[in-house]
């Protein structure tokens, strides 16, 4: 097992499940901008990549003004309601109080959701007392970028394992020299995440604990 300074957490997906709350407020984008709805099976894929990608996808649109006005809608709800409209996952909370009795071991959050919704979720919860700092995402900004700024600040070392539900966690700690490792509770298959070579690969929160 490799020794690691930081764990970094995914949040969506990872630490609680934000499906009603995603749904509900990407519906209210769609609609204010004249698009017709669509049923959670065609939003949940959405679910953790930049939303300014989703909204592209969703709109069949390249203009930026429209993607961001749609961005802006989403995160209206989502700021009033939608964040509120989150469920944690279980166990999640029996890992955490167990790495943080871990002293060799600190931990971070890092999500593409903005930062201040980030944190209004972990206080939601009575998490946010585990994590030295949340790393929130912006329009066009990649969890990559993220990381490296995060790296190029010093605010975490070489020695860190990136942990999300989705390939781009992955991608993103690979392209920044970092481990990661997926989960298999969130919004990513076996398949997806297995092909982007994680260092471990868990089905449930008490292995994260069994590990570290």
């Amino acid at each position: 097992m490799a020794d690691y300074e930081w764990l970094l957490f995914d949040l969506d997906g990872t630490l609680s499940d934000p499906a009603e709350g995603f749904i509900n407020s990407m519906n209210h984008a769609l609609e204010f901008h004249e698009f017709a709805p669509r049923p959670a099976r065609e939003l949940t894929p959405h679910i953790g990549p930049p939303l300014e990608d989703s909204m592209a996808h969703l709109s069949g649109s390249s203009n930026q003004v429209l993607i961001r006005s749609m961005v802006d809608k989403y995160r209206e709800r989502y700021g009033e309601t939608g964040y509120a409209e989150n469920a944690l996952y279980p166990g999640i909370t029996e890992m955490l109080e167990h790495l943080s009795r871990n002293d060799s071991i600190r931990l971070g959050v890092c999500t593409s959701k903005r930062a201040d919704f980030a944190s209004r979720i972990l206080k939601q919860f009575n998490l946010h007392h585990y994590f030295e700092f949340v790393s929130g995402g912006d329009v066009g900004i990649t969890k990559g970028q993220q990381l490296a700024q995060l790296l190029a600040e010093s605010r975490i070392s070489t020695q860190a394992l990136m942990v999300g539900d989705r390939h781009f966690d992955l991608s993103a700690a690979h392209t920044n020299g970092l481990h990661a490792a997926g989960v298999l509770w969130g919004y990513g298959s076996r398949q997806e995440l297995e092909a982007h070579k994680p260092a471990y690969l868990f089905s449930d929160p008490s292995e994260i604990s069994a590990q570290f």
